[in-house]
């Protein structure tokens, strides 16, 4: 086990520092100067160039990117240009309400998509089936600041149930992790239908249904556990993507997080706040991935940790 979780850290660091290095690239491509975005229009070319020093953009970019590296193995992401603060301080700031967010839409998306998946392919190739695909069809397919603007109208506006935005209790928490969770949970409906009737088809389902055993054991017991795989796969996946920041719920709901810090740094070409996010939301997609790996043979022993 420690043979298997020292390789994949050793790969988890070498695809991060690969996605740093690639995130360096295309910001340093970017048409716009983040020096003239602090100096202002107004700035002489002595000023401009002054900042530039100070902030060390007149080095070569592999100097640029090794002095980056150097900070982030000491735990430094560097210091906004827009906002003159630490990075560090900037994400963490924001990372309980990103992680609350996080948590919940995960929720929200196992507890529609999972009971469905499973009663779809349960119930393969009959109304119930084509209504509930067709459903996480729509979900998949639905613009998120329309889900989530209608959320808002029906039970914050019209039913007055929750508040309009803002964060601070469960009850701010409920719209967005709903709006993030309809779209994932038709992924997952989809995901686990399609699993369940691979496992469905498999010789000692077959042989459990002629020793006796039910239908609801068969379903739950010998085939969901063994369609949950690529489940927890995606869920790995999820943790990093949530993580990163979800642009367009927080700003439609009003909520402080990552992705809205992430957004405003892309405005003003905020290049320590950018890659600092990036590398961040890197590390989670890694610990995702890495925390489903672990978790896979304990669901099925036939992967052999090697």
């Amino acid at each position: 086990m420690a043979t298997y979780l020292a390789r994949r850290l050793g790969q988890a660091l070498f695809i991060l520092l690969g996605i740093t290095l690639v995130t360096y690239l295309l910001l340093f491509l970017l048409p716009a100067d983040p020096v003239r975005q602090i100096a202002g229009r107004s700035a002489t070319p002595e000023v401009v160039e002054s900042i530039r020093r100070q902030l060390g953009l007149d080095l070569p970019l592999w100097q640029q990117y090794l002095r980056y590296l150097g900070r982030l193995l000491t735990g430094d992401l560097g210091r906004s240009y827009a906002q003159k603060t630490e990075v560090t301080t900037l994400i963490l700031s924001r990372l309980p309400a990103t992680l609350q967010l996080m948590a919940g839409a995960i929720a929200v998306e196992l507890l529609i998509g999972l009971p469905l998946g499973v009663l779809a392919a349960a119930k393969r190739g009959r109304p119930v089936d084509r209504a509930l695909m067709v459903a996480s069809l729509t979900a998949v397919s639905a613009p998120q600041f329309v889900v989530g603007i209608l959320l808002l109208y029906v039970f914050a506006v019209q039913l007055g149930w929750f508040p309009i935005g803002g964060y601070g209790s469960f009850s701010h928490l409920v719209l967005p992790a709903l709006t993030l969770g309809l779209l994932g949970g038709g992924w997952y409906a989809r995901m686990t239908r399609s699993a369940m009737l691979d496992v469905l088809r498999q010789d000692y389902i077959t042989t459990a249904r002629a020793k006796g055993a039910g239908s609801a054991r068969i379903l739950l017991v010998h085939a969901f556990r063994n369609a949950a795989l690529p489940i927890i796969a995606m869920i790995g996946l999820d943790i990093g993507i949530f993580m990163s920041g979800a642009v367009v719920v927080e700003s439609v709901f009003g909520w402080p997080g990552i992705g809205q810090l992430v957004w405003q740094a892309i405005q003003l070409v905020d290049i320590p706040v950018i890659v600092g996010v990036t590398a961040v939301a890197a590390c989670f997609i890694v610990l995702g991935n890495l925390m489903a790996d672990i978790a896979a043979p304990f669901v099925d022993p036939r992967i052999k940790r090697r």
